[in-house]
């Protein structure tokens, strides 16, 4: 291989989670269901999905009494990496209620998005 060729890591697919809900609107109920409805379907499939990563309100997915708890942790059985992003855990004041994956940082969460072969953002 030469000197100044690219090595391609895959890095598969990634799921961008930015906020708790799926969906904008007024309606949080239904945007709250669905994102439970598509986590549960996710973790039902072999779908190439290597990590999901959480930030802003979609930290909150991932602490205790969260109603996706039980299907970020069937995720993570199957495989799954999910980072939430520290400093949206510290500015909600949610970092000692992480429940399921990581603390992350945004070097790694980049890095994790730099590296995919796809990524997809809800």
């Amino acid at each position: 291989m030469a000197e100044n060729e690219a090595v391609h890591v895959s890095g598969g697919t990634v799921i961008f989670l930015g906020s708790d809900i799926i969906g904008r609107g007024d309606n949080r109920q239904l945007g709250s269901l669905l994102m439970q409805k598509f986590l549960h379907t996710i973790a039902g499939m072999h779908s190439g999905v290597h990590a999901i990563l959480l930030m802003n309100d979609g930290v909150k997915l991932a602490v205790q009494d969260s109603h996706v708890l039980g299907e970020l942790k069937q995720l993570e059985d199957r495989g799954v990496e999910v980072l939430a992003c520290g400093t949206c855990l510290a500015r909600l004041e949610l970092t000692d209620k992480i429940a399921a994956g990581k603390v992350s940082s945004m070097d790694e969460i980049t890095g994790k998005m730099l590296q995919a072969d796809k990524v997809i953002s809800l």
